[in-house]
């Protein structure tokens, strides 16, 4: 009875405030005058009605369920509240709102209507039946009508379960910082679409149902929060249905889909007054036209997704849900390990080991939680144990194992996506990996025409939170000519160890990837084994530490077609069994230690006829020029923070000879030179010449100009380089040409004019760089990118450079390089 009385008495006294407003505004508020006294005249005459209502609630002791209309006419105060601070040069406003009262005077129209038909009723009991009738029809106030059929009947679909938002299970820990963040990009105004990204597992289901039990969020869309679990294959036919069953509307039967849309528009846009948020969960990628054709132009209106991939066009309203820090993860596994009125009996190093091996995942935190709470010490110490051994907590906790199985379902294998994830598995934990090392492993592997087919992989990859594709520097000129040299890769760890894991089902010889991390001499019995048969593998991939004794043992690895060698040493040892891969095409070796370490048999290189490919981080390379290191499909050389003082130097013979059909070189972030070897220089085959962050390269050899097949030369960021030699007039094949950030470079050189094919210029970070009068000559310059401070000479050149357009620069660089190279 309590909810009845209250109920009417709001009413009562809601309705009668609302039309003491909408009297009052029709006098102020000139713009909607027509409008207001329509409302008021049709309100009027049903004010004594309501209060014989309120008399009902009281004689029949019976519930009067009259929420919804409480609602609307708390809604219809606002409204004509807001109208009234229009003011007169406010005219465009004017259609919008006057929809707005439209559709509040339909509403209460048809309550009107309900309640007159009330006051009719003569027989008490026949009053309180059709009581019960107005109040299902209150409650579906805004439809009521529904589609008919042939006959005239209304066909109406009965819908269970409304799209409340499920309060969080158990105790919500560790998501205080990231509620704060996400809850300000949803109250930020001018964004429509928020996308919280992040891998299975991660906890974004949770940290927004946690969102939305916020007192200000609360407040601000009240009852207009929507839930729908989209899942993996969603049909919008039920997400309609269920939208519309959650404000107790009746639900027609849609002719299509697009019938469907425009009738929760309408029923949205009636409910628009307070403003409305939409949760999409679990969206899964082929889908993000949900989001789209869920999107009307309401006011405040805002859809928040939740997903375990990236969605591109979405990009700037993305927000990355990251792993729990430590003590946060220690606060959330202990919750689940530990009985909360029990004390606990296991040694903190060992809750602290297993609470690592978690990786910062919540499910995982949450489900080896739970699996140990009440266990003995000795399942703890097994637990331990695993992850000290190297053992992924995947190999004891199948829930975990097949929630994270079920993103790579998603994965096209005819693409060769899920080949590329699970190569990831080849480099070492917490390791940011630059991408063109995957690109030149995939290109030459999968067989891939170029570079950028390579870069679309790991795109899709990224997109799917498989991987966090990290941007050192953005530059969409350099992205466009396939030069990735500022892209880096970081993945969580157990998804690197899910990558590992499923590498590992078939028996060794049969692996398509093997991926071995050696300690000291402690190999994997398969190793060892006297009768070892032949491994199958396509990719090798081989971790050392400092402790390792390189005594490699021999295995037989006749197929490998990439080997990947991860190392931290001053001295290294190749692995002598490498010189009978015969189908070798790809060799990457990564020093991971502070300097360039001394490798003793790079004489092992030279048998191996068919590499296309080779990649050196950290380590002081040979001179290339010397007889007996001759690679005759060799195609790329990168060398990256490598000493190269010797690698450059003439020889006993020309690198030309050495590597006949060598196209690319790529030198980056190699300090230990002020000037390179004429050697380089003889690679007059050379298509690609990029050297990079080369801080203390003050002069290029004179020789460049011999390079006459050269097409893209990439200086940028060296710094001290103080000039370009006259001689890159004589390369006539050049297109593109970069010296971004060369701060020294004070002016082109002259013959610059003698680039007839040259198309691009970069010059960003150049502001003090002279250009000379022969520049007019490139008639074939098509781009120019350039700061501020260098545009106006540009602009000049225009009348004699007519296919010419400049682009100013704007710098965009990201600080997580920093962590790069520590």
């Amino acid at each position: 009875m309590a909810a009845g009385l209250i109920g009417g008495a709001a009413l009562g006294a809601g309705f009668g405030e609302l039309l003491r407003v909408i009297v009052e505004a029709s006098k102020t508020a000139a713009m909607f005058r027509d409008n207001l006294e329509e409302l008021a005249s049709m309100l009027s005459p049903i004010e004594p009605v309501i209060k014989e209502i309120q008399s009902f609630n009281k004689a029949f002791d019976k519930e009067y369920e009259t929420e919804q209309l409480v609602e609307i006419v708390k809604r219809g105060k606002k409204l004509v509240t807001r109208c009234c601070k229009i003011r007169r040069w406010d005219i465009i406003k004017k259609p919008y709102y006057s929809h707005k009262l439209l559709g509040l005077k339909k509403s209460l129209e048809r309550f009107c209507q309900i309640v007159m038909q009330t006051h009719q009723a003569r027989d008490i009991k026949e009053v309180l039946f059709e009581t019960k009738e107005i109040s299902v029809g209150i409650r579906k106030l805004s439809l009521k009508e529904g589609s008919s059929n042939e006959n005239g009947m209304c066909n109406q679909v009965a819908v269970m379960g409304p799209c409340r938002v499920p309060e969080p299970r158990g105790k919500v820990l560790g998501f205080d910082e990231p509620l704060k963040e996400l809850k300000v990009k949803l109250l930020k105004d001018g964004v429509s679409v928020i996308i919280v990204s992040a891998p299975g597992g991660s906890g974004k289901t949770t940290l927004v149902k946690q969102l939305c039990q916020d007192v200000e969020v609360k407040g601000k869309y009240e009852d207009n929060i929507f839930y729908v679990s989209v899942s993996k294959t969603p049909n919008m036919e039920l997400i309609l249905q269920k939208l519309l069953q959650a404000k107790d509307y009746a639900v027609p039967e849609f002719q299509n889909e697009e019938d469907g849309l425009n009738y929760l528009e309408q029923k949205f846009r009636q409910l628009a007054i307070i403003p409305i948020l939409l949760i999409l969960d679990d969206v899964w990628p082929g889908y993000e036209f949900l989001v789209h054709n869920l999107k009307f132009e309401l006011p405040d209106y805002k859809i928040l997704v939740t997903s375990r991939f990236a969605f591109p066009r979405f990009d700037d309203c993305t927000y990355c849900l990251k792993p729990l820090s430590d003590d946060n993860a220690m606060t959330l596994f202990r919750h689940n390990a530990f009985l909360q009125n029990g004390k606990p009996c296991i040694p903190e190093d060992i809750v602290n080991k297993v609470m690592k091996s978690c990786k910062g995942l919540p499910l995982a935190l949450e489900v080896v939680g739970r699996s140990l709470c009440g266990q003995p010490v000795a399942m703890w110490l097994k637990q331990a144990k695993q992850h000290s051994k190297g053992l992924s907590i995947l190999h004891s906790n199948t829930d975990l194992l097949a929630y994270l199985q079920s993103t790579l379902d998603t994965l096209d294998d005819e693409a060769g996506i899920k080949d590329c994830y699970l190569d990831l598995g080849s480099f070492p934990e917490d390791h940011q990996t630059p991408a063109t090392v995957l690109i030149d492993m995939w290109v030459e592997q999968y067989k891939l025409d170029e570079d950028c087919d390579a870069f679309i992989k790991l795109h899709e990859l990224s997109i799917r939170n498989l991987v966090n594709l990290v941007v050192m520097r953005k530059d969409d000129a350099s992205e466009a000519d396939s030069f990735y040299n500022d892209h880096f890769v970081m993945q969580h760890d157990l998804l690197r160890e899910l990558a590992i894991y499923q590498s590992s089902f078939d028996p060794i010889e049969k692996r398509r990837r093997i991926i071995v991390e050696l300690s000291r001499n402690n190999f994997p019995n398969w190793w060892s084994e006297e009768k070892q048969q032949p491994l199958g593998a396509h990719l090798l991939s081989i971790s050392t530490d400092e402790t390792f004794s390189y005594n490699w043992g021999y295995i037989q690895a006749p197929e490998v077609e990439v080997l990947v060698l991860n190392f931290r040493a001053k001295n290294y040892v190749l692995p002598v069994f490498m010189e009978k891969m015969d189908k070798l095409k790809v060799l990457i070796a990564m020093n991971d230690s502070i300097y360039p370490a001394e490798v003793s048999n790079f004489q092992l290189l030279y048998s191996l006829s068919n590499l296309k490919r080779i990649r050196l981080e950290k380590v002081s390379v040979p001179s290339f020029s010397t007889s007996s290191f001759q690679l005759k499909n060799l195609r790329k050389i990168s060398l990256v923070m490598c000493n190269i003082s010797q690698a450059f130097e003439k020889g006993t013979n020309k690198m030309s000879d050495n590597f006949p059909n060598l196209l690319e070189i790529d030198i980056n972030y190699c300090d230990d030179q002020m000037e390179l070897g004429e050697g380089l220089c003889d690679v007059v085959q050379l298509m690609k010449l990029s050297i990079t962050n080369c801080h203390k390269l003050r002069a290029l050899p004179e020789g460049i100009g011999k390079l006459v097949n050269l097409e893209v030369l990439r200086l940028t960021s060296c710094t001290d380089l103080m000039a370009l030699p006259e001689t890159v007039g004589s390369l006539s094949q050049l297109t593109i040409l970069d010296i971004s950030d060369c701060l020294s470079i004070k002016n082109l050189p002259t013959r610059i004019g003698e680039l007839h094919n040259l198309s691009k210029l970069c010059m960003r970070g150049c502001s003090s760089c002279n250009l000379p009068s022969t520049i007019t000559k490139l008639q074939h310059l098509k781009d120019v990118i350039c700061d501020e401070e260098t545009a106006y000479q540009w602009e000049f050149l225009k009348s004699y450079l007519t296919n010419l357009k400049v682009t100013v620069h704007e710098q965009d660089i990201n600080l997580n390089w920093l962590q790069i190279f520590v």
